[in-house]
């Protein structure tokens, strides 16, 4: 006749003490995996948009990108794609979004598979059309605030493109610092004007386009009383630059090779934001 040992479960040889510790580190080790497994299926995008009211300087940015050569370009009515070189990078997919009203919006179609906006704004008009710039801005603020939680949130880039037509005195500091400083402030105080509108409950129907939406967020800030400040902008980092390009014939530095196109910075800024993020 044989006999069977019996089958102790491995528990019963625990204390309660250990059995509160080992459940506790079965815990933590599943919240650990869940954790982990979240972060990995947050996908990253891989492309570059350039966004912005027309005449901005879009199409030019993107031949200039693309070819190291800018092409005469004119108003785009159709989204164009293409590709540019990138040191440490290798090939970077831009795609350019016409501003025009009726067609700018189609930014949306691409945003999910975006890892970096550029927002392009002439420095040069923007003293003159800064709430239209706002409003178009503004669109796009609330896109990226509204991307699902498996999206990571691209880059948000401000260029202050044309830097080369600001006429500035020394004194205030070179064109692309003036460029930049007026862009900032005059979009601020654009955006806080719909912010305001919005909190009084009289929309921002009546300080933009025709037919807009005055249901759209993406302006919360954590400055004090919420005012809109882009360094406080809760959708994430903003930064700025500014550029410049040739149009037409070529100097003679760039025949002989030599790149005088004023895109350091943002060349710079996608280095940084495709290899680190």
């Amino acid at each position: 006749m044989s006999m069977t040992p019996d089958v102790v479960p491995f528990i019963n040889g625990l204390s309660s003490q250990s059995l509160l510790l080992l459940s506790l580190a079965l815990v933590a080790g599943l919240l650990i995996v869940i954790t982990f497994s979240r972060r990995k299926s947050r996908s990253k995008g891989t492309t570059l948009l350039l966004v912005g009211p027309s005449d901005a300087g879009k199409t030019a940015l993107l031949s200039t990108l693309a070819f190291t050569g800018t092409l005469p370009s004119h108003t785009s009515l159709q989204v164009n794609t293409s590709i540019m070189p990138l040191s440490q990078v290798g090939i970077l997919p831009v795609i350019d979004i016409p501003g025009h009203p009726r067609i700018r919006d189609q930014f949306q179609e691409h945003l999910v598979n975006a890892r970096a906006v550029a927002f392009v704004v002439d420095a040069s008009t923007i003293s003159r059309n800064g709430s239209t710039v706002a409003e178009h801005l503004h669109h796009v603020l609330h896109a990226i605030t509204s991307l699902p939680p498996s999206h990571l949130a691209p880059a948000l880039l401000i260029l202050a493109n044309k830097c080369d037509l600001m006429k500035t005195a020394t004194s205030l500091g070179s064109p692309t610092e003036v460029a930049i400083s007026r862009v900032r402030t005059i979009l601020e105080r654009e955006l806080e004007k719909r912010r305001e509108a919005q909190s009084s409950g009289m929309g921002v129907e009546g300080l933009g386009a025709e037919g807009e939406r005055s249901d759209m967020g993406g302006l919360d800030c954590s400055s004090p009383g919420g005012v809109f400040k882009f360094a406080d902008w809760e959708g994430g980092e903003v930064d700025f630059a500014g550029t410049w390009v040739n149009v037409g014939e070529l100097k003679d530095d760039e025949k002989a090779g030599v790149t005088t196109d004023g895109l350091a910075s943002l060349r710079s800024w996608l280095a940084t934001t495709f290899i680190t993020t």
